[in-house]
């Protein structure tokens, strides 16, 4: 070949692998797992520096070995050195739940693992204490988030405290990777804005924390047997609607009268509400009623103490409230009671009472038929809820109704649930 004055000489391809190739025998290439070894999920960190001790000593004995007979290939000792350190990895105690427990035990066996049986029960009981959530292959309901809350029922007050306390991992919902979470609560059966409690928003979090206790008045006994409390995680948006991003629901019955309860539950997805219920019983609110037939004066006190939880019938969200009373059948038309109007709240405190001059005999022949309405300037009010209590009532009406009889001069107190389904007296405001 000739070259030209100037040129550098040039070396074909084989000419170069030939020149670099090192004399000796060849040595394995390494992996990178070598310089990074994964150790089993959950291996508690005592039972890692184990581990890596163990490997540390086999591979050196094994160099040793090495050392001693030379005639031994270079191979071999990888092989023999790499054997080992993952038997003692596995011996540490880190293998999978999923893992045949025979085949843990027998690569413990084969590390020759220096540590104790005791170390070995003390290893499996910080790793039960202390779970790898992180690493935790979790299905599509956990993804949503857990949240942290309590209950307690007030049994004297009638009174059901909800305190919702945070949440953690939250499923990210905006386009930054959070949301603003914000939590609301619903009795079902009868879920409705009537009954309708929630949090305060917090931004840009997937670990909120409100702290807030919501309460829900006029709960009774029967509340508690019949009711569930349903939970909703929500992503409050400026701009369209509000997301869903799970739910837990808790049977109220689960519950026992003035013991707080707490509860870490797993947000689950939408879950059906029945739209099968009758829709006369949707529930409109709460209304507490005082009852005391007066011996002395031969009349009945009917006393409107407070409502709650009213539903909405204004377009700001509130509603402006008051309550009517009729004693049917009244043939004079000279029963009708009415109280004052409490602008925009869906809680209003009356105590304001009403006396009907009535003998005693004649109460078994009545009922007591009490009415919520909107109040509007230049149009007609709105109908809120109404309930009927007398003889021909049923539950706690009908029980109301009877502890008055049987207790004069008296006054009994109940909580008593609205309904939509409008007296027959009250058609005309």
């Amino acid at each position: 070949m000739t070259q030209r004055k100037g040129d550098k000489p040039t070396i074909s391809i084989q000419e170069h692998m030939a020149i670099d190739v090192c004399p000796g025998p060849i040595q394995p290439i390494k992996q990178i797992s070598d310089y990074f070894p994964r150790y089993p999920r959950g291996l508690p960190p005592q039972a890692v520096v184990a581990a890596a001790a163990a490997a540390t000593a086999s591979a050196a004995a094994a160099s040793a070995a090495a050392a001693a007979s030379p005639t031994r290939s270079p191979r071999s000792n990888l092989s023999t050195s790499s054997g080992c350190s993952a038997a003692a990895v596995t011996g540490g105690g880190g293998a999978d739940s999923d893992s045949d427990p025979g085949q843990s035990d027998r690569a413990g066996a084969t590390a020759g693992s220096s540590s104790s049986p005791q170390q070995h029960q003390q290893q499996g009981v910080r790793k039960e204490e202390e779970p790898d959530v992180e690493g935790y292959d979790s299905d599509d309901s956990t993804t949503l988030g857990i949240l942290d809350f309590s209950l307690l029922y007030d049994q004297e007050n009638n009174a059901l405290h909800c305190t919702i306390n945070k949440a953690r991992g939250l499923k990210p919902m905006d386009h930054n990777g959070l949301s603003d979470p914000y939590v609301k609560l619903h009795l079902l059966p009868g879920a409705s804005k009537a009954n309708k409690l929630r949090t305060k928003t917090l931004r840009n979090t997937l670990h909120p924390v409100w702290s807030e206790t919501l309460t829900y008045y006029g709960i009774t006994d029967e509340d508690m047997v019949r009711k569930t409390l349903r939970i909703s995680v929500c992503d409050e948006d400026k701009f369209r609607h509000n997301e869903f991003i799970g739910e837990t629901r808790i049977p109220l019955k689960k519950l026992k009268p003035n013991q707080t309860k707490n509860f870490y539950n797993c947000l689950e997805k939408q879950l059906p509400v029945n739209k099968t219920e009758d829709k006369s019983l949707e529930e409109r609110g709460r209304i507490m009623i005082s009852l005391k037939y007066n011996s002395q004066k031969s009349c009945l006190v009917v006393g409107i103490v407070r409502c709650a939880h009213l539903a909405a019938m204004d377009a700001n969200g509130f509603s402006d409230p008051y309550v009517k009373t009729y004693l049917k059948p009244d043939e004079n038309k000279k029963s009708k009671h009415k109280t004052a109007v409490k602008k925009k709240t869906l809680n209003p405190e009356f105590n304001e009472e009403f006396s009907y001059d009535i003998k005693y005999a004649d109460l078994t022949k009545k009922t007591l038929e009490v009415t919520v309405w909107d109040y509007d300037i230049g149009k007609s009010n709105d109908f809120i809820g109404g309930v009927s209590l007398g003889i021909n009532a049923n539950g706690e009406r009908l029980k109301h109704w009877f502890d008055c009889l049987k207790n004069k001069d008296k006054k009994i107190e109940r909580w008593h649930t609205l309904t939509n389904e409008l007296p027959g007296s009250a058609f005309n405001d």
